[in-house]
């Protein structure tokens, strides 16, 4: 498995699982791995059902396979395997298994492309392009592409995949960089809508305040569109001196006071300021005194207080109680 490719499936593997189980996962990734998958995350636009029971049915099975070459090696995981799964099944997992350390390989945007139009596409190369092509694609898709060529073509392509032994490096690469060019803008046609910022900002509103800051800092410097549009989405913390009075009023009674004390230590003081404002003065005196007597808290205890009432605040918007003004949406008409 390619990198891009493993990346891909990393994202499609989120969101399939849910904001809430994909922020879980999220915070135990390292952040390089994050922001590579977040961005993956914010740029795919469609997926077909079946690439994403694909993914998950491989992320299940890969995994097991795992546990197996663990517990007895690679002969008791094959041995398993083809009883749970068949023989055909158990190669395609294990062929997976060991190619998840290998370097990326070429062609990957090829691989990746529909084969219908990817098919399409080849049918005006040279045979022996499509020939090394097709060396470097999965065997299935390779056999389904080969199978729709004229007879004769069929037979220049594969005589030319018999006789391939070495190919010079920079021919791939030259070969490559024309082949991304043409397939590059390949989609897949029976699709639904998954994914994209959307998808981001609701996993980034449940990951910790730290792992969002990151992506957030490495999406300015890189995709700094992106950027923008994401944090126009994204409802922080600090948002929360946005709300309506009436509105922040109904989140801090669905907050617990222990909660809203650990948010707070973290707080600037406007943001305590705003809060006071929107509270009794007896609810005031107790914050106040119990934030004295709070004593040192740790950064991350701080941070997911704080996301607990983003979640109120987020969970009241999905229910209409509250409004929080994103982006581009229209206004609120009284």
């Amino acid at each position: 498995m390619d990198m891009e490719d493993g990346t891909r499936k990393a994202a499609l593997l989120l969101i399939s699982l849910g904001k809430e189980s994909a922020a879980k996962v999220m915070k135990l990734l390292p952040e390089s791995v994050i922001q590579k998958v977040s961005y993956e995350i914010a740029n795919i636009d469609y997926v077909s059902a079946e690439e994403r029971e694909n993914v998950i049915s491989e992320f299940v099975n890969t995994s097991k396979a795992r546990e197996y070459v663990i517990d007895g090696g690679l002969d008791y995981a094959v041995d398993l395997l083809n009883r749970a799964l068949g023989s055909q099944k158990a190669k395609e997992v294990i062929g997976v298994l060991n190619q998840i350390q290998l370097r990326e390989r070429p062609f990957d945007i090829a691989r990746k492309a529909d084969t219908q139009q990817l098919a399409n596409l080849l049918q005006g190369e040279h045979p022996q392009t499509v020939a090394l092509i097709l060396c470097y694609m999965q065997p299935d898709k390779a056999a389904q592409i080969l199978s729709q060529f004229p007879d004769h073509r069929q037979a220049e392509v594969a005589e030319r995949i018999g006789t391939i032994s070495n190919t010079l490096p920079i021919v791939i690469e030259k070969i490559e960089k024309v082949i991304e060019n043409k397939f590059s803008n390949v989609v897949e046609n029976r699709t639904e809508n998954v994914g994209g910022v959307n998808t981001l900002v609701e996993i980034l509103n449940s990951v910790g305040r730290s792992t969002e800051k990151n992506i957030i800092d490495d999406l300015e410097k890189t995709q700094p569109e992106l950027s923008e549009e994401i944090k126009a989405n994204l409802f922080t913390f600090e948002d929360i001196v946005g709300l309506e009075r009436s509105d922040v009023q109904k989140v801090l009674r669905d907050v617990n006071h222990d909660v809203l004390v650990l948010a707070l230590k973290g707080a600037s003081e406007s943001i305590k300021e705003f809060i006071y404002s929107n509270q009794s003065s007896r609810s005031v005196e107790m914050l106040k005194e119990d934030l004295q007597f709070l004593g040192p808290a740790r950064l991350s205890a701080v941070e997911e207080a704080q996301q607990n009432i983003v979640a109120v605040i987020r969970r009241l918007d999905e229910q209409g109680e509250i409004y929080i003004g994103r982006g581009d949406q229209d206004a609120v008409i009284s």
